[in-house]
């Protein structure tokens, strides 16, 4: 096993190779910060035809939009370039990888990590101040670690779909359309109330792939509200026990995967 200080060191190179052309840095997190920007108006234009979604204010609904918005966020900047994987297994060139002497995983996620979206990061800290602040969050202790630990564990939570679909690339390695549908997919579904969906859809997104536990049930702790759909109370404050089943699930999804991938050239 390598130790953290190898680690520090491929991810201080990926940083240093963003920033050492500011220009080109600046401009790329700007372009990343964009994407939020629109999907926040996207959200605002709802609430110009309707005064509440599922039940909640506009206020209410960008708090959820807010800590989905910077899940995503943290996950895409320390995982997301694992999408990636499909290339290296098409060209060949995870058998380099397999033959130095560390952790496959570690290596793909420390050389891929992508500071340049820390736009993004920045664009869903502020919205999801100016939401809590709108919202009127009174937050009490319990409420202030809960603010602190849901985003950290939907970004754990989003970091396993990363590479839990990233990982069918060993067998279908045109499967980018298909794990994007779920990452890409699943950031769109945790921007709004759960109970909005379909039976079909919750069953799937909301509790079989553990979305409604990055932002909606986060939310409606911080906000003392009883769950639409009738699940208990001590049920909201469960996002980083969920988080950790998804990283274990993903875990082992990604061992079975590498122990079973065959080279391009066998």
């Amino acid at each position: 096993m390598a130790s953290p200080r190898t680690y520090r060191a491929l991810v201080g190179a990926q940083v240093r190779s963003y920033t050492s052309y500011r220009a080109s840095f600046l401009i790329d997190m700007a372009t990343t910060a964009v994407v939020p920007l629109l999907d926040l108006a996207v959200l605002l234009a709802v609430f110009r035809v309707t005064p509440a979604v599922g039940g909640f204010n506009a206020a209410e609904v960008l708090v959820m939009f807010g800590i989905s918005c910077f899940a995503f966020a943290l996950a895409d900047i320390a995982v997301g370039e694992i999408e990636k994987l499909r290339l290296y297994v098409r060209a060949g060139d995870l058998d380099a990888v397999l033959v130095r002497p560390l952790p496959v995983l570690g290596q793909l996620l420390a050389g891929g990590f992508a500071f340049r979206r820390v736009g993004r990061l920045l664009v869903a800290t502020i919205v999801l101040a100016v939401a809590l602040h709108r919202a009127h969050v009174q937050l009490n202790p319990a409420r202030a670690v809960l603010l602190v630990v849901a985003p950290v564990a939907g970004a754990v939570l989003f970091s396993a779909i990363f590479i839990g679909f990233a990982t069918v690339a060993f067998w279908w390695i045109d499967s980018g359309e298909f794990a994007n549908g779920f990452t890409y997919g699943g950031r769109d579904f945790t921007s709004y109330p759960v109970n909005v969906y379909g039976q079909v859809f919750r069953h799937v997104f909301a509790y079989g792939l553990g979305f409604a536990f990055v932002s909606y049930y986060p939310t409606l702790a911080l906000l003392g509200r009883p769950d639409p759909l009738g699940l208990p109370d001590f049920v909201a404050w469960s996002s980083p026990a969920v988080a950790v089943v998804a990283a274990l699930l993903s875990a082992a999804v990604w061992r079975f995967g590498i122990r079973h991938y065959r080279s391009t050239g066998s």
